[in-house]
C-alpha cells in the first residue's frame, strides 16, 4: 500500500526533506501508519497546525515519550510554534506529570533549541511573585470553576488543605498565570497531558468543564482527542471521549 500524496505532503510540512529508516526497516507499519496519520486523521481540521503539535507536544511528555519528543519538537518549530511557546508547554507539565518525568524533557528541548541557534535562557514569562501567586492563581481558578473552588476549599479535610493550597499558588499561580501561552490554549495542554497520563478521569472530567468555560467546545474537545489518537493509542482515547461526551452531554 503506497503512502499517500496526501499524506506525504502532510509529513513533508512537518518534517522537510526528511528520510525515515525505518521505511526500510518496517515499510509495511510505516505505510499503514502514515496514511493513517497523515493522511486520515488530519482530515479532521478542528485544530491549525500549530495548536494540533503544540497539544501533541504536551501528550508526548505525559507518556514519557523523549524519543518521540524530539523529534515532534523539531516539527513544532518547523511550523511556527515559537521557543517561549515550547518551553512554557513543558513548564506547564511539571504540576501534571512531575519533575521525574518532566526533568529529561528540559535537557532535550534546551539541546534542540540550541541546534537551532537560540539563545537561552528565554525572556522570562512569570507574572507572579511569592506575595501574588495564591492571589493570582485563585482569580484563575474562579475564572474556570467557579464557586466549585469554594466547595472544594470547604469539603477538603483539615490534613489536606494544605495540597489545595499549593493548587492554588503552585500550580495555578505559578504556572497557569504565566505568558506565553493563553488561558484557551493551556486549558487544551492540561486536558492533552491528563488524557495521555490515563487513569486521571476526575481530573479530565474537571477540565472538560474548564475548557468549556474558557471557550472551548465540544468539537475542539473532540478534535483534539482526534489529533491525539495516534500518540495515545485507543484505550485511553476512548477514556477521553467517554469524559468529554459526559461532560458536554447538557
Amino acid at each position: 500500500m503506497p503512502i499517500s500524496e496526501e499524506a506525504q505532503r502532510n509529513h513533508e510540512l512537518l518534517f522537510p526533506d526528511h528520510a525515515s529508516t525505518l521505511k526500510d526497516t518496517d515499510p509495511e507499519l510505516i505505510e499503514v501508519f502514515d496514511n493513517w496519520a497523515f493522511g486520515e486523521v488530519l482530515k479532521d481540521e478542528t485544530l491549525d497546525v500549530r495548536t494540533r503539535v503544540m497539544v501533541q507536544l504536551a501528550a508526548l511528555i505525559a507518556s514519557s515519550a523523549l524519543g518521540e519528543y524530539r523529534v515532534m519538537l523539531g516539527a513544532a518549530l518547523n511550523v511556527g510554534v515559537s521557543a517561549v511557546e515550547a518551553k512554557e508547554i513543558l513548564y506547564q507539565a511539571v504540576p501534571y506529570v512531575g519533575i521525574s518525568k518532566a526533568f529529561d524533557f528540559l535537557h532535550a528541548t534546551n539541546d534542540v533549541l540550541r541546534g537551532r541557534g537560540i539563545a537561552l535562557p528565554l525572556p522570562p514569562q512569570s507574572t507572579t511573585n511569592r506575595e501574588t501567586r495564591r492571589e493570582k492563581g485563585l482569580e484563575v481558578q474562579r475564572r474556570i470553576l467557579g464557586e466549585k473552588i469554594d466547595q472544594l476549599y470547604a469539603q477538603s479535610p483539615r490534613d489536606q488543605l494544605h495540597i489545595q493550597e499549593f493548587l492554588t499558588a503552585n500550580c495555578f499561580g505559578d504556572h497557569i498565570t504565566r505568558g506565553g501561552l493563553d488561558l484557551k490554549t493551556r486549558e487544551l495542554l492540561t486536558l492533552s497531558m491528563l488524557a495521555a497520563l490515563g487513569g486521571c478521569e476526575p481530573q479530565l472530567a474537571g477540565h472538560v468543564a474548564a475548557n468549556r468555560a474558557v471557550g472551548n467546545d465540544r468539537r475542539v474537545l473532540v478534535g483534539t482527542i482526534t489529533h491525539l489518537l495516534p500518540f495515545i493509542g485507543y484505550p485511553r482515547t476512548l477514556n477521553a471521549l467517554r469524559v468529554i461526551d459526559e461532560g458536554t452531554s447538557t
